[in-house]
């Protein structure tokens, strides 16, 4: 029950679900890994992404972790199953769309939904298909937006050059009249006011960092592994490749300075 929770992303993006699993679950210690060296995942092949998805799970697994977190929707649409299948028998394996399909499920007023995110994401129709499964009348529009990761990456965000971007993004013909929007990308969140404002606050813009953290805390409650230590928890992040820009970007996505630790893990055989 003490030992800490694993959660990776392909960057520092997931740093947003690892900061909303810190909110409401304050007791937990957190294992994080950003992929900071194959960044970003969504121009990646399929095969390469969950080769890295199992090189991390099984580093994570190893630093002790009582459960993983993919806090990556790329790696979530692609590496989910196999990692599932290699780890799931020992630790729960977790993602970032599962909760968010199953939130849109509750709400009837949604007819038409929006979803970005990258191209991979996009490309795997993950959101599209699951959703359909479950609500086959629901009208599911998804629109890759490559530019906004590296965009947010670089720190441009609430000023007019993302403003220009997101604006040309969303006025896609495919995204008028939804009554939703899924940010189907974990550094997203963080320019969910301009979103909303752009739509403006006519449309529900999915705190899916939010969404995903309520689950984990649901998930861990259900199999009896919440931290019950008075203990203060301690946090580990760990990046592939670590530059100055993404030590002063963790501030923004975690809401707290953060010590990164580059870790080499692909040397190491499975």
């Amino acid at each position: 029950m003490n030992s800490p929770i694993g959660i990776f992303d392909s960057g520092i993006g997931g740093l947003t679900v690892a900061n909303a699993i810190r909110q409401v679950l304050p007791k937990e210690s957190l294992v994080y890994f950003g992929d900071t060296a194959h960044m970003p995942y969504g121009d990646k092949s399929a095969e390469a992404i969950k080769y890295y998805s199992l090189k991390i799970g099984k580093f994570l697994q190893e630093q002790g972790c009582k459960a993983i977190v993919i806090a990556c929707n790329t790696a979530s649409s692609l590496g989910y199953q196999d990692l599932k299948d290699f780890l799931g028998n020992q630790l729960p394996i977790l993602n970032v769309i599962d909760p968010v399909v199953d939130y849109c499920t509750h709400q009837p007023n949604y007819k038409k939904i929006g979803v970005i995110a990258t191209k991979a994401t996009i490309k795997s129709e993950v959101y599209a298909r699951k959703l359909k499964e479950i609500l086959p009348l629901v009208n599911v529009q998804s629109l890759a937006t490559p530019l906004l990761a590296p965009m947010i990456e670089e720190g441009f965000f609430e000023n007019n050059i993302s403003k220009t971007i997101i604006n040309t993004y969303l006025s896609n013909s495919k995204l008028k009249k939804i009554d939703a929007i899924i940010l189907a990308c974990t550094h997203y969140p963080l320019i969910r006011k301009e979103i909303n404002d752009y739509f403006k606050g006519k449309v529900d813009i999915l705190n899916t960092a939010a969404i995903v953290a309520e689950d984990v805390k649901l998930k861990l409650t259900k199999l009896g592994l919440l931290n019950n230590s008075s203990e203060k928890p301690k946090h580990q992040f760990f990046v592939s490749d670590k530059t100055s820009g993404f030590e002063s970007s963790t501030r923004l996505f975690f809401g707290d300075k953060i010590n990164l630790i580059q870790k080499n893990i692909w040397d190491n055989k499975f």
